[in-house]
């Protein structure tokens, strides 16, 4: 999806992430016909990211909901692991980012961090929202960068897919259409 200029400066703002010759980066966005305030209220819960990521089977937080939280998550058979510890890194409910940074799991996601950041925008003239997820991440030996970007950037892909459908799902009903 090709970004525009507003979504250049968020990405130059917030989605800055500097490789080293091991690792790669990308970015995605999309666009939902749902206001913020709906979309942020799924991706702010770092204690629930089942609400719309549909690999994850459960996960638990241990104490307090704070930048430095640990979380444990299980992911549904299927893909290649089973579990994933995360950290949260960022929080902003404000500026509605979020940063998590995966601290461990039987998975080849090593030194994984993420950054997602929701925007208001208007979306076929009603109140809409812009989300962009980026990331970094090591290259596992045995891939090259394109193969490790593609890879990731598909389950961003069906995360953000699923987090479209549920947050304009939830649109629709606090707002149905006449």
């Amino acid at each position: 999806m090709e970004l525009g200029m507003e979504s250049i400066q968020y990405v130059e703002r917030h989605h800055k992430h500097v490789p080293a010759t091991h690792q790669c980066t990308s970015s995605v966005s999309k666009h939902i016909k749902a206001p913020v305030d709906i979309v942020w209220s799924l991706v702010r819960r770092f204690d629930q990211p089942q609400k719309y990521k549909p690999f994850v089977s459960r996960c638990t937080v241990q104490g307090e909901l704070k930048i430095g939280s640990v979380r444990e998550v299980n992911v549904k058979s299927g893909l290649p692991a089973t579990t994933s510890t995360e950290r949260l890194e960022l929080f902003d409910d404000t500026e509605h980012i979020l940063g998590v940074k995966i601290v461990g799991g039987d998975h080849r996601l090593k030194n994984y961090s993420s950054v997602i950041t929701v925007h208001p925008e208007v979306v076929d003239g009603r109140a809409g929202t812009l989300v962009i997820e980026s990331f970094l991440v090591d290259v596992p030996e045995g891939n090259t960068k394109d193969e490790t970007c593609y890879f990731v950037t598909a389950l961003i892909n069906c995360n953000l897919k699923s987090l479209v459908e549920v947050s304009e799902r939830m649109a629709m009903l606090a707002c149905p259409q006449v």
